[in-house]
């Protein structure tokens, strides 16, 4: 098969994009604001948000890549999510690969606000189900040794903080990608997206 210039820039664009869309998850997600406990909500992030943009923009595949690799790359900055660092590759990942799908698949790719934010919603719903999963079995059974009803508790003092990352990221990602779309066409960087 031969490459022409245009898919080879086009892939190094998106590779790139790849790359800087990982490291707005990584650093958004690092950013953070503490909440007090008595709201239920750990901490606020903007990761969730760059996780579903991810995947409106640069498709499920490198969108899932890049919002996985972002996730991990926060796991291994702080001690207390290294361990859990694979299991947020794949969970994360999800994010992009469930907004792209949604996005691209279901939505044709039209870049306008209600499908953006159907793509949006779809990929927080999906990961807060795969989240307090996870909390349940791997932190709540497996590594606590917890009963059932006391995992079950756990998991639901951790809901409100999924909710409400949840719902910056439906507030936060569908407007970003309608307006990035429209400044990389404008812009004739349309190679980046998918």
């Amino acid at each position: 098969m031969i490459m022409t210039h245009t898919s080879s820039r086009d892939r190094v664009l998106k590779l790139c994009a790849t790359a800087l869309l990982a490291a707005l998850v990584a650093l958004s997600a690092k950013l953070q604001i503490q909440i007090p406990a008595i709201l239920g909500v750990e901490r606020f992030h903007l990761g969730n948000a760059f996780c579903a943009l991810s995947g409106i923009l640069l498709g499920p595949w490198w969108g899932g890549l890049a919002s996985g690799i972002g996730s991990i790359v926060f796991d291994l900055t702080d001690p207390m999510y290294v361990a859990e660092s694979p299991i947020t590759f794949v969970t994360k990942g999800l994010y992009g690969v469930i907004a792209g799908l949604v996005f691209h698949k279901l939505c044709k790719g039209k870049s306008n606000y209600r499908s953006e934010l159907a793509a949006t919603l779809c990929a927080a719903a999906g990961y807060i189900v795969l989240y307090l999963a996870k909390n349940y079995f791997y932190n709540g059974l497996l590594l606590s040794g917890l009963d059932g009803m006391t995992a079950w508790a756990a998991v639901v003092q951790k809901a409100p903080s999924s909710l409400f990352n949840a719902a910056v990221a439906v507030l936060i990602a569908p407007a970003l990608g309608v307006a990035i779309r429209r400044a990389l066409r404008a812009a004739r960087l349309d190679g980046m997206l998918a």
